[in-house]
């Protein structure tokens, strides 16, 4: 008798337990799942991209002979800077005096026999025409008396033959000496002959030393070395770069950036500016140009920065540089993670859950700037409000009861603080490679 009672009170004790805990079970049911949720705050909502850039110059040109010969000497070092009009480096140039002296001597002898065409040759010239006249009018005289002569019958005919003869040898020796005078005076065939013998002197004395001057390489403004190519003794070929310049200008940075973004970018965003070896010397920026078409390889189009201060003096040519651009701001924006949206959600709309008294109700928002992680929200939640989060979420349906459980921070540890605490006050932040 005493087994059988204290068999009937255990089972009492299980069948207790078993209606409590079918209770406790209801209630909870009754109360709704414990879902994840996120009180959105007020607070200002920067959107960046980050890229990689290379600092380059504005102008970059490549220095070479324009002659061939043998490198004397090379005046600067890689990393020099260097002014207008500065040596560079220098050929052997004892071939090009030698060619120089020569080309001067020939000019000199054109000058010569122009100068005295000019004078002597006149002069003479004139003294034989002269000449010529007296000689035409000796022989017409002589003609004269061997004719009256024949006709006497003193002299035979063969007298006047050689009379007329003499007369005509005497007026082509004049008709010469005419020519001569016409040859010899300004714009005479002579003298335009001597002037362009002349010319041509002087042009091959310029190119000579043109030649020469070519034999020492110049800076064409003012720049830095980039890099060289030549030593003393080497020979040097035209068309072959022998240095590198970057000339003195502004610098830019160029960047390659995801096609996926180009929606994001404009000209004139602002950009902080880092070096890897100088982490604590940062610097602005802005975009000044994006490429107005894209690279089909890979998907990225070039965009470049300038600097709006003068250039930290760490910047070298091809550096690679870290450069954060901001796309966005919202001094005052509303954020909510992209976890928060609903199934149907586009670019400008969506709906979230929000937990009010206990139970999940649908509300419509619209939205604004985007990121990987975040989206603003500019219509349809207040401060404050809890939307409900992740995949637990989704398996609520509007007007069921839930447990809201309000996270601390927020959700992505991809955020990043930008001057508001906790989670509303966010930089929401997205990069791309390079």
């Amino acid at each position: 008798m005493r087994l059988i009672g204290t068999g009937r009170g255990v089972l009492v004790a299980v069948a207790a337990v078993v209606v409590l805990g079918a209770a406790v079970l209801g209630w909870a049911r009754w109360r709704g799942p414990v879902v994840d949720a996120f009180a959105v705050q007020a607070a200002p909502l920067v959107r960046t991209v980050q890229v990689s850039a290379r600092v380059e110059a504005l102008t970059r040109v490549d220095v070479g002979a324009t002659v061939t010969g043998r490198v004397a000497e090379v005046l600067v070092r890689e990393g020099d800077a260097v002014r207008a009009g500065q040596p560079l480096l220098r050929l052997e140039t004892d071939e090009l005096r030698a060619t120089l002296a020569q080309a001067r001597a020939s000019e000199l002898q054109a000058q010569a026999r122009l100068s005295g065409l000019r004078t002597t040759g006149r002069a003479q010239a004139q003294a034989a025409l002269a000449q010529a006249d007296a000689g035409v009018v000796a022989a017409r005289a002589e003609m004269e008396r061997a004719q009256a002569l024949v006709a006497q019958g003193f002299v035979s005919g063969s007298r006047l033959d050689e009379a007329r003869r003499a007369l005509q040898v005497a007026e082509a020796q004049q008709a010469n000496a005419r020519a001569q005078v016409a040859a010899n005076r300004d714009g005479g065939t002579d003298e335009v002959q001597a002037q362009a013998q002349w010319q041509a002197a002087k042009a091959a004395t310029e190119a000579a030393q043109a030649r020469l001057a070519q034999a020492e390489l110049r800076a064409p403004t003012d720049g830095r070395v980039l890099t060289r190519d030549v030593e003393p003794g080497q020979i040097v070929q035209p068309g072959k770069a022998l240095l590198a310049l970057a000339l003195a200008g502004p610098t830019v940075l160029v960047a390659q950036a995801d096609e996926r973004f180009l929606d994001q970018l404009a000209t004139g965003q602002p950009a902080t500016v880092v070096a890897d070896a100088y982490a604590g010397q940062r610097f602005a920026a802005r975009l000044s140009r994006i490429a107005p078409r894209v690279d089909a390889q890979r998907g990225a189009i070039e965009v470049k920065f300038e600097m709006t201060d003068a250039p930290p003096a760490f910047l070298r040519e091809d550096m690679t540089l870290s450069v954060e651009v901001e796309t966005a701001r919202r001094d005052r924006a509303l954020a909510l993670p992209l976890a928060a949206l609903r199934p149907g959600a586009d670019e400008a709309s969506a709906t979230v859950l929000v937990a009010a008294d206990g139970r999940a109700q649908a509300r419509a928002v619209r939205l604004g700037v985007r990121t990987l992680q975040a989206v603003e929200v500019q219509d349809g939640l207040q401060d404050g409000e809890l939307v409900l989060l992740g995949e637990a979420s989704a398996q609520v349906q509007p007007g069921q009861r839930v447990r809201a459980k309000a996270l601390t921070g927020w959700p992505s540890t991809s955020a990043q603080a930008a001057g508001g605490g906790g989670a509303a006050g966010a930089a929401l932040t997205q990069s791309m490679g390079r």
